[in-house]
């Protein structure tokens, strides 16, 4: 990819529940239709995006469909209330089946986007027991390389009790361009060391998601987009 940058737009946290209606008011078709005003190449949404793993498949099949609809590439990374059970939505909703809809965990943990010269990379949560989400980084194979977990950043002592738990240290041995963050409701930059990280926040309570600009040459920018509500048709 040359002479044009990549742009990739970040949120997470949905938790879309058993009585959804995924119509034009819904945080997802907002989430989808901010990304495509942005410009993004591709959606990445770190977690969490249901609620838990007993939706039933109307659910299942509005979200689908929704996605199918959008014209970006989108990156699932499942959390722990959507994690890769036998009985996730992820195994009997069909969303990993769509064209342009990547699971991590289900496609492997790391994703190549040739065109792109990007690698996104992140560890799925496969069940609810405790794990460490930016453990083990993957070596880079691409130009650009974000690095996207679900879990809680160890700030100090009165985090150690959490699960899910990261640190600057392996914020910094990622060596990402971007780490992309779910976890925790709210907005919020995170981390003292050479690589930080980022929380979109859920919609509902940010009202925003992240664009994150990727520049040959230049620094990565990360601006925080106000949502969008979708266009209806007359």
């Amino acid at each position: 990819m040359t002479d044009r940058e990549l742009i990739v737009a970040h949120s997470s946290d949905l938790h879309i529940g058993a009585g959804a209606v995924i119509d034009e008011f819904h945080p997802l078709c907002k989430v989808i239709d901010t990304a495509e005003q942005a410009s993004a190449d591709v959606l990445v949404l770190a977690g969490d995006v249901f609620d838990h793993n007993r939706l039933p498949l109307s659910v299942l099949d509005q979200t689908a469909r929704r996605l199918g609809d959008s014209s970006l590439t989108v990156v699932i990374l499942p959390g722990n209330h959507d994690c890769i059970t036998p009985d996730s939505v992820y195994r009997r909703g069909g969303i990993g089946d769509v064209e342009g809809v990547h699971v991590i965990g289900l496609d492997g943990e790391s994703l190549d986007f040739p065109d792109l010269d990007l690698q996104i990379w992140g560890k799925a949560h496969f069940d609810y027991q405790n794990l460490s989400p930016l453990s083990d980084p993957q070596p880079r194979t691409a130009r650009w390389q974000i690095a996207t977990a679900h879990g809680h950043y160890l700030a100090g002592e009165a985090d150690v009790h959490r699960g899910w738990l990261f640190d600057d240290d392996q914020l910094t041995a990622t060596d990402a361009d971007y780490v992309a963050l779910g976890h925790w409701p709210s907005a919020t930059t995170v981390g003292a060391g050479k690589v930080r990280g980022y929380y979109s926040g859920s919609p509902d309570l940010a009202e925003t998601i992240n664009v994150v600009r990727f520049t040959d040459g230049g620094p990565v920018t990360i601006t925080r987009q106000p949502l969008v509500n979708r266009r209806i048709s007359a």
